[in-house]
Order: structure tokens, then C-alpha cells, then sequence
């Protein structure tokens, strides 16, 4: 039986092309197959998992609500069991599983996502990709609406909960990461004011590396979002460091800034002008930048 399931899903289109055809009969088999180990085994030694996750669609591509959820379920089976692991997160199975919840008023499917979060946040895999894609604002976003269901609200609480921890630790790890490759960008952290309140003396480590590595940045990039971003971040430690323009200052990187005023593109421009500010006025002044 599970060869004949993953056979359908090999074979067949996501929906909703194949809304009438076997697919949707294989899900809900699997529903009740993936509850045995031995089936769990078979199915992720067989790649099952990469075929799943292109059926976990929002109810607006896949109108079939009972798939939608009998989806989310197959993968909430599926995250408490180890050997999946690997293949969800290397999968797209998190950003989809997002877009269900996001656009989903059916409880029993959030719930089920919701739940699937809870279990794939303490592997140490999914924690990152959380954080990066966003998870608690969706999360709170989730919150404001309107839930009978008891379960779901205590559900969404404890993720909630957990997701703030494991953003404290974790998100300047995915900062720094980010910086010493030299591939910055709008993400949520950097519009987070927590993040730089809490993390701000952890821009002292090795001697001011990540400072100096943005500077780097500024000299040798022509990528104008970066450059953007770079003065931003310059910019945050400035404000949030009680020695941030005196030791900006010294790292050289007001000339570097300021020739950035010029640059053609508004995004860069305006980013290095709240930095120069920032670096030429005292916080007293520099409050209202």
C-alpha cells in the first residue's frame, strides 16, 4: 500500500489540476498509514517526502479544505519522526506550511500547522529558518484573530513562548552569519529594535569584527542594497552602543559613508545620510534620525 501511494504522487500533478484523480485518495490513505513506523520508514526511504510537499497548498490553490488538512496532517506525522527531518527542511515544506496558516480560516488546519511548528522547532534545524522567514510575526498576526478552539490558542501561546526564546539565541547567530558573507538585506531582524538592544555588546566580539566587515562592505560592494543595508546596520550600532560614534569613528568609516551621499540610488543615499547624521551629532540631537 504504501508503494501504490507513493506511485500516485510520483506520478500526478499538484493540485488543483488533479483535484478528481488519485492523488487526493493517496493523502488520505496516508493519513492512516503514516500512524505505523514501519510505513513511515518505507515512505521517507522512498523520497515520499519531496513528493508530499508540493500538495501543501493555501485553500485558494488547493480548494479542497479536507486535502488542505489531511496534507498538514501527513507532515505533522511525519515531524516526529526523525529520518524526515533532513527532507523537510531541506524541503519547502516550512514556507508552504506558513502560507496555509497565513491564509486559512478553517481552525483544524491551522491548528495542525501550528502543532507541526511546535514539533519541528527544538530539532535545531527549523530553529534558523523560523526566524528568518518570520514565524513569530505570523504567529501574532494569528493571535489577533478570532478562535473558538481552545486548543489552537494555547497552541499558538506556547510557540509564541518558544519561537522568543530561541529568537534571543539565535538571531544574531543568523546576523553574523549573513555579514561575513556579505549578503545583507531587508530581513526582519534589522526592523526588530530588540534585537539590536539585546545583541548590541556582541558587535565587540573579535575585536569589532562585524563593524569592520560592513565597512569592508561599503569600500568593495556594488550591489546598492547592500551598501543600503550596511549604513543601516552602522547606523543601528551608532545608536544602540553607548561608545557607537566614537568607535565608528575610529574604524574609519565616516569618509567611507559619507561618499555614499551621492550615490544614484534613493535607497543608499538616504541610509547614508541618517548614518552621517548620526555620526556627526551627538544622541541628544541625533534622536529624531
Amino acid at each position: 500500500m504504501g508503494a501504490w501511494v507513493t506511485f500516485q504522487l510520483q506520478q500526478k500533478k499538484p493540485l488543483p489540476s488533479n483535484l478528481s484523480r488519485s492523488s487526493p485518495t493517496a493523502i488520505s490513505c496516508l493519513v492512516t498509514l503514516l500512524k505505523e513506523p514501519v510505513v513511515k520508514a518505507f515512505f521517507v526511504q522512498s523520497n515520499g517526502v519531496r513528493l508530499l510537499v508540493p500538495f501543501i497548498n493555501p485553500p485558494f490553490i488547493q480548494p479542497s479544505i479536507q486535502l488542505v488538512y489531511e496534507t498538514c496532517f501527513c507532515v505533522w506525522l511525519l515531524s516526529y519522526y526523525e529520518p524526515a527531518i533532513q527532507h523537510l527542511a531541506t524541503s519547502k515544506a516550512l514556507p508552504r506550511l506558513m502560507d496555509v496558516a497565513k491564509n486559512s480560516t478553517a481552525e483544524k488546519v491551522v491548528r495542525i500547522v501550528i502543532l507541526t511548528f511546535e514539533n519541528m522547532l527544538p530539532k535545531g534545524i527549523f530553529d534558523s529558518q523560523m526566524i528568518e522567514l518570520d514565524l513569530s510575526e505570523l504567529v501574532r498576526s494569528l493571535k489577533l484573530q478570532t478562535w473558538s478552539d481552545e486548543d489552537l490558542l494555547y497552541a499558538l501561546n506556547q510557540l509564541e513562548e518558544n519561537l522568543n526564546k530561541i529568537k534571543d539565541l539565535k538571531s544574531f547567530d543568523i546576523y553574523k552569519k549573513e555579514v561575513l558573507i556579505g549578503r545583507l538585506d531587508w530581513s526582519p531582524i534589522r526592523k526588530d529594535f530588540t534585537f539590536w538592544s539585546n545583541n548590541i555588546a556582541q558587535f565587540e566580539e573579535n575585536n569589532f569584527q562585524i563593524l569592520r566587515v560592513l565597512i569592508t562592505i561599503l569600500d568593495t560592494s556594488c550591489d546598492p542594497r547592500a551598501l543600503a543595508v550596511a549604513c543601516f546596520d552602522l547606523s543601528q550600532f551608532i545608536k544602540h552602543h553607548i561608545d557607537g560614534r566614537f568607535i565608528v569613528t575610529k574604524l574609519n568609516a565616516k569618509e567611507r559613508v559619507m561618499k555614499l551621499l551621492d550615490h544614484k540610488n534613493d535607497e543608499v543615499t538616504k541610509n547614508a545620510l541618517v548614518c552621517t547624521q548620526r555620526l556627526l551629532l551627538s544622541p541628544k540631537y541625533a534622536n529624531f534620525c
